[in-house]
């Protein structure tokens, strides 16, 4: 029996297109949903370590 995932693409990646986006409370850039942020991104409000370090564009 095939094995089946839980989210609605069928086990397939989210194309960058639909991931969630916010903006660099630094820099203002938009950026999007990253893996490695999955489990914190309400907290994420930067872009980069760049950003976050108060290194990036003002």
């Amino acid at each position: 029996m095939a094995r089946r995932s839980g989210n609605a693409t069928g086990g397939r990646a989210t194309p960058p297109s639909q991931r969630d986006s916010k903006v660099c409370a630094r820099c203002g850039r938009p950026f999007t949903w990253r893996k490695k942020w999955e489990r914190d991104w309400a907290q994420v409000r930067y872009c980069s370590d760049k950003c976050r370090m108060g290194k990036g564009a003002a």
